[in-house]
């Protein structure tokens, strides 16, 4: 889950940046560096939704929308339980005589 989130991150800004380059100075560096960097961001974004069991069913398919496909997807993924990351407190622990 975690590698879906910063690869769609990374997908949508990638774009974003990609656009803006292409309406301002339109710079081949920047279109030479940020091209390859929102293809494999994309290709991550779907491996990663395809990877997941608790998605919903049209999810998948919504991981193939160019720039916005891992954001769509993070949005219809079903909530698990949640594990605490803090430990339990030891029995005896806070309980008042």
């Amino acid at each position: 889950m975690r590698t879906l989130r910063a690869a769609a991150a990374v997908e949508t800004a990638s774009l974003a940046l990609l656009l803006l380059n292409l309406a301002t100075v339109h710079a081949p560096a920047a279109s030479a560096a940020l091209g390859p960097l929102h293809g494999t961001a994309y290709l991550v974004t779907i491996a990663a939704t395809w990877t997941l069991r608790d998605v919903a069913p049209n999810a998948r398919w919504l991981s193939l929308v160019p720039g916005v496909g891992g954001l769509l997807v993070l949005r219809r993924v079903r909530p698990g339980p949640r594990r605490s990351a803090a430990p339990a407190p030891a029995p005896g622990h806070g309980d008042r005589p």
